[in-house]
């Protein structure tokens, strides 16, 4: 890690990515233990679950998260810099524990240089993880491994337009067109994002969609009137079950896959080093799916639900019907509707981590939007299907935002797959 090397050379450097065995069919993965709550610090895949839920816990507090930088930077970002400071400690047997030291340093380095508020907290993590590492050579060799990683990363990463300022999105004005939403109307949120830097794919817009179906047409107004009649705040035609779904994944979806990961690796008691990989290799690709499905959507700036409802008499389709008064369950994101963040998110995940454990699986997922409540699942794919489809249910979305978001999101992974080492 001494030599000049590319930005993918160094988020990749030394991963390999092959199926794992899958999780047993009696095996379940139930919500994640709080590992960061245990004395003593950690090692092994648990040491990655809890920098992991780290950044959960800091990504959900109030105002600690930049309002313009998306989260999923700070989880490739995260989980890059374990994984390459595992694998340059890690090529000698002769320093046990130094890739523990590595890990452990290199998380502390990039979260504290993200958020230096944290400080406090982060240290004492470092100093828990650190003492477990007994031989004081391997403990050294890991702690300058995964500074110079975390350092490099964050130099890489300095000047990759997340640190933009979002330019204003007029307001659309023709049929079709998005404008923003009641009831806030707040302006176009992360409108630079699709000019971030992405970190596995050379570029985004090649995941771009099919072109949004004509206005006038059967496949526009089926979806619109499928939304209008399940997505509504009092609608009596969604079921309690549906419902549910939609107040279940209400929350940021990137969450949910983090907490969804860290279960099913502490549930094959995954090794520090495939721990590392998995988690990299699926925050990578959501940090560049997350650049990718802003593209699509600034890119074809179509209107959400609540708009073309509320004003369906403008869209030139008999099929449709102008409902002024109609108000969705859940409030609409401030941001296109096509392709949905969700589907895209939850397929990008399924995908990878289908690939990574198999298909056979009992699954059970919580809620942080929804506490108390836990679904169960029995592969990726039926949770991804469930989460991207519950945004009907909420209002926000259409089956042709659901679609193709899924299709975006099996590509991205696909092409992430393809483009890293294996072996």
């Amino acid at each position: 890690m001494t030599s000049p090397v590319s930005r993918r050379d160094l988020l990749l450097a030394g991963g390999t990515i092959v199926a794992a065995s899958a999780v047993g069919a009696g095996t379940t993965a139930a919500a994640t233990p709080d590992l960061r709550t245990r004395p003593g610090g950690h090692s092994g895949g648990g040491l990655v679950v809890a920098w992991n839920q780290t950044l959960l816990r800091i990504v959900r507090t109030p105002g600690a998260q930049p309002a313009t930088v998306h989260p999923t930077r700070s989880f490739a970002i995260l989980h890059a810099a374990i994984h390459d400071a595992v694998t340059s400690s890690g090529r000698s047997h002769l320093h046990v524990g130094a890739p523990t030291a590595a890990a452990a340093q290199a998380a502390h380095d990039v979260l504290v240089a993200l958020y230096p508020a944290q400080v406090a907290s982060l240290d004492w993590q470092l100093r828990t993880d650190l003492a477990t590492v007994e031989q004081r050579h391997a403990r050294e060799i890991g702690i300058e491994a995964g500074r110079l990683v975390a350092r490099r990363l964050l130099d890489l990463r300095r000047n990759d337009g997340s640190s933009a300022t979002p330019s204003p999105l007029p307001p659309g004005t023709e049929p079709g067109q998005y404008r923003p939403t009641p009831p806030g109307f707040l302006p176009a949120a992360f409108t630079h994002w699709s000019h971030v830097t992405p970190f596995v794919v050379d570029r985004v817009d090649r995941f771009r969609p099919e072109a949004y179906p004509t206005l006038s047409g059967r496949r526009y107004a089926a979806a619109i009137n499928e939304v209008k009649r399940l997505g509504q705040d009092t609608s009596t035609s969604r079921t309690s079950d549906q419902t549910e779904q939609a107040h279940f994944w209400a929350a940021p979806i990137w969450n949910y896959w983090n907490e969804i990961t860290q279960t099913a690796v502490l549930a094959q008691g995954k090794d520090l080093v495939h721990a590392a990989r998995i988690f990299a290799h699926l925050n990578l690709a959501l940090a560049d799916a997350v650049i990718a499905f802003y593209d699509a959507k600034y890119h074809y700036r179509i209107w959400r639900p609540i708009t073309a409802i509320r004003l369906a008499d403008s869209d030139t389709n008999p099929a449709t019907v102008a409902d002024p008064a109609w108000n969705s369950l859940a409030t609409t994101p401030p941001d296109p509707a096509y392709p949905g963040a969700h589907s895209v998110i939850s397929q990008t995940s399924a995908t990878l981590l289908t690939a990574e454990f198999g298909r056979g699986h009992r699954l059970a997922v919580t809620s942080e939007a929804l506490p108390g409540v836990t679904r169960h699942f029995t592969t990726f794919q039926s949770i991804a299907d469930e989460a991207g489809l519950s945004r009907i249910y909420a209002g926000v979305h259409t089956r042709l935002d659901h679609y193709a978001g899924r299709t975006l999101g099996h590509h991205l992974a696909r092409a992430t797959l393809t483009r890293t080492p294996t072996g």
